[in-house]
């Protein structure tokens, strides 16, 4: 297996670190994301410009057709800018859940098309109260004509989405995939903010009018997607762990103590060797999950595999970079202490690290024993 990438999928990930890397130095992205709204409009239409916002679109909607193998090449560049645009939640989850549905192709380009191009945002409307990875309840109902009756806690840039896609309850039990203008009547929305500076909203649907895309049991499509979005988190991960290592090292070589740099006492080179092997671990794992979903092999198991090691990894490395720099680490005006939280807000996405070595443990008894002889 080649475990380098293409030339057309390094010159992908070049565009992408170009466009992100030219806009976001500490200083633009604390601006930026102290705003309203968290992130750049203008950034947002330059990655609609070069076609990366419909990057997992078939052509016939708009999009590039590409794989999940081009998706992690981009989100490695976002984790390494800390870029604040929305294109996981707001582009890939929700557009991925239409496409994968049972919807007619003209509903599916009418949904997909206007994301691909970034005219319009949409957003993910699943978690709620009580919800715990790998366990999700979709108390929210919907009746026989398609009218929405519940509560989302957390909708991922939800307070910015034009349209959402909601999972809720069907009167036969099944889950049903719905979409739901964000300004509908019947929709309240309150936003938030989170640590690592991010949007997202909750989301009370109270009557709302919504229209049904696919008429099977949604269940097995939302699972899909959520492992295509492990894979997406695991390598925007690798991408600020790496980074964080990188900044590290070259603050360990410049910052001096006692007349020498730090880089020539032997425990913090210790420490930083530990970082690396922990970053070779995550990249690994990533690569792992991401080749095992372009072959079609992936499952829930692959995921839990990758992202338990991606949270170990993304703790040490986070906490370490943090620690190694100082006082300096944890000011806001300094970006490491962002990839921390950066970071931990990823190992907090669709289960941390205790959900899923419980999720693996559990399934111990479903693998043959290893013997000597």
């Amino acid at each position: 297996m080649d475990f380098e990438l293409s030339d057309e999928q390094a010159m992908l990930r070049d565009t992408a670190r170009e466009a992100l890397g030219r806009t976001y130095d500490i200083e633009t992205l604390r601006a930026v994301t102290d705003t309203e709204l968290g992130w750049s409009r203008e950034v947002w239409t330059s990655l609609a410009e070069i076609g990366i916002l419909g990057l997992l679109f078939d052509e016939a909607h708009g999009g590039m057709g590409a794989g999940v193998e081009e998706l992690s090449a981009v989100l490695g560049e976002f984790g390494a800018t800390l870029a604040p645009e929305p294109f996981l939640d707001s582009v890939v989850v929700p557009g991925l859940l239409v496409e994968r549905s049972g919807a007619d192709a003209a509903t599916k380009s009418a949904f997909l098309a206007p994301l691909a191009q970034g005219e319009r945002l949409a957003a993910f409307a699943h978690l709620e109260a009580g919800d715990r990875w790998p366990h999700f309840a979709v108390g929210t109902t919907a009746s026989d004509d398609a009218v929405l009756n519940g509560t989302k806690t957390l909708v991922a840039h939800g307070d910015c989405a034009d349209v959402l896609v909601v999972s809720a309850r069907n009167a036969d039990g099944t889950v049903g995939l719905y979409v739901v203008e964000a300004d509908a009547a019947g929709v309240e929305r309150t936003a938030y903010r989170t640590h690592d500076r991010r949007r997202g909203a909750k989301v009370v649907f109270t009557d709302a009018a919504a229209t049904r895309v696919g008429d099977d049991d949604a269940t097995a499509i939302i699972e899909g997607v959520q492992l295509v979005e492990q894979a997406a988190l695991c390598a925007e991960a690798v991408g600020a762990m790496t980074k964080s290592l990188a900044m590290t090292v070259d603050y360990l070589k410049a910052r001096k103590q006692f007349g020498v740099p730090l880089a020539t006492f032997q425990a913090l080179t210790h420490r930083a060797a530990d970082m690396y092997a922990a970053l070779e671990l995550a990249s690994s794992m990533h690569v792992y999950l991401t080749a095992a979903l372009a072959d079609g092999s992936a499952d829930a198991v692959t995921g839990s595999r990758a992202k338990l090691q991606i949270c170990r990894s993304g703790r040490l490395i986070g906490q370490e970079s943090v620690q190694m720099h100082g006082g300096i680490g944890v000011t806001a005006e300094y970006p490491i202490g962002h990839y921390l939280s950066r970071l931990t807000a990823i190992s907090h996405t669709l289960g941390d690290a205790d959900a899923h070595l419980a999720f693996l443990s559990a399934r111990l008894g479903d693998w043959d024993m290893v013997s000597a002889g």
